[in-house]
């Protein structure tokens, strides 16, 4: 993943001045509430916090990233420009719709990117970018998904001349009706850079010329941290200017993953004064807002300290600190297995077997197949562990990450991955699967080596 160029920090900083408190009151996630969009939004299960997580259960700072980043949806940066980009797009978006939920990727290949700040790249010329697109749109899958196209490449122009400009309004109002064309039921959002940035009707100007009459509206505040209050009444002043020149039924969506604390430092890589905003969600509990996102994934960074987009712990840890969890959005039940080791006496709280102990959790479910997490404890030092169970009449398991998946007939063993086998007594490492089928609770057994 890319990043916002320090520069607009920059801009932010010195033009808004603006302070939110540190742990603002963040928004239930569920069900779609006023916007156009319905539905529960992907938590991709393979983000860089998530990775992180897993290979660090013991680290002091995991329980914080885990609970209130890793187990949240974020958007999937679509920033290599190469020849795979339409079977990783694939790859992503079936995994969200065999999870029944709404994945949301950002497309990030446009020439000149960033004006050549510290997230420059992109594609070699428009002709080829096109191309991109058209590889993207092929896999878009045709149910809703989310597409936030090309941070920065409407707010920022200082780079361009006239030509270039104009060139580049006509490639994203082409690559809009790409994805559109390809997947009706996708949402396409164009930038609209954020609140202390470029003025509402300027900003409006600039979206009509870039094609937005073809797209479902806009964004703001991706890579930046404005608080949600100003970023939606902006939207609203961009909505009234939109309408105003004849383009009407726009929406906006807006990144929240770190506008939740005070003020501080332009450079999110320095900063220790930030915290995340609202949860993602679609319930905005506003008509003009399809979603609060998490577009630009909390703890990878800006460039500054840090290589831009690299995930860094010390980064996701100071955005989570001193907020409250996520609210739970469904109720779960977990059934601890039994432990092929000694288990633990009558009545000892809870104490982990000598072996290991495994929990399975459904944590979403929809018509013929579930989602669901297993968390695995270590009584003692471990090497590897496997986790067993059977399945039942008319289920089977299609997907399985952090582990390895064998089955023969109606039992299924899940093994340790390479990087999650390892843990310390009472440490605990999970993987996840896809399940079809009704969502039960199985009896599980685990082994420890």
């Amino acid at each position: 993943m890319q990043s916002v160029s320090p520069r607009l920090r920059w801009l932010a900083a010195t033009a808004a001045g603006a302070t939110v408190a540190a742990g603002a009151v963040l928004a239930t996630a569920g069900a779609a509430e006023a916007g156009s969009i319905s539905g529960t939004l992907y938590r991709d299960p393979n983000t860089a916090a998530a990775r992180w997580v897993a290979a660090n259960p013991n680290d002091s700072r995991a329980a914080v990233i885990r609970d209130r980043i890793a187990s949240q949806p974020a958007s999937r940066w679509f920033a290599n420009y190469n020849s795979t980009i339409g079977s990783e797009v694939s790859s992503y978006v079936s995994a969200a719709n065999a999870a029944g939920q709404i994945p949301v990727l950002t497309a990030y290949a446009i020439p000149n990117r960033d004006c050549g700040g510290a997230s420059a790249g992109g594609a070699p010329d428009l002709t080829a970018y096109q191309n991109w697109i058209n590889a993207v749109a092929g896999g878009l899958g045709n149910r809703t998904v989310l597409v936030i196209l090309e941070p920065d490449s409407i707010a920022l122009q200082t780079c361009l001349s006239a030509g270039e400009l104009a060139a580049r309004n006509a490639a994203l109002a082409s690559a809009t009706r790409t994805l559109k064309a390809a997947n009706p039921n996708a949402k396409v959002y164009l930038d609209a850079g954020h609140s202390t940035w470029n003025s509402a009707a300027e900003q409006a100007n600039r979206l009509v010329a870039a094609g937005v009459a073809d797209a479902d509206g806009f964004y703001t505040n991706v890579s930046n941290f404005n608080p949600t209050s100003a970023e939606t009444a902006y939207g609203r002043a961009i909505i009234s200017a939109l309408n105003g020149r004849g383009v009407t039924g726009k929406h906006q969506v807006v990144d929240t993953s770190r506008n939740g604390g005070a003020a501080g430092d332009w450079c999110g890589d320095d900063n220790t004064d930030r915290r995340i905003g609202t949860y993602p969600t679609t319930a905005t509990g506003d008509s003009a807002v399809d979603a609060f996102l998490w577009v630009k994934p909390p703890g990878e960074a800006d460039g500054c300290r840090y290589t831009a987009g690299s995930f860094q712990p010390d980064l996701a840890y100071s955005l989570a600190s001193g907020v409250p969890n996520p609210p739970v959005t469904s109720s779960p039940t977990a059934v601890p297995s039994s432990s092929s080791a000694s288990p633990s006496p009558s009545g000892s709280s809870g104490t982990p077997p000598a072996g290991c102990s495994a929990v399975f959790r459904v944590t979403s479910s929809w018509s013929g197949g579930y989602q669901a997490q297993v968390t695995v404890t270590a009584g003692r030092a471990t090497t590897g562990w496997a986790v067993s169970w059977a399945l039942g009449g008319g289920q089977s398991v299609s997907q399985v990450w952090g582990g390895t998946l064998s089955t023969s007939g109606t039992a299924v063993t899940v093994r340790n991955a390479s990087w999650n086998g390892a843990l310390g007594a009472g440490a605990s490492a999970e993987f996840g699967l896809i399940g079809s089928g009704s969502a039960t609770t199985p009896a599980l057994t685990c082994t420890a080596s």
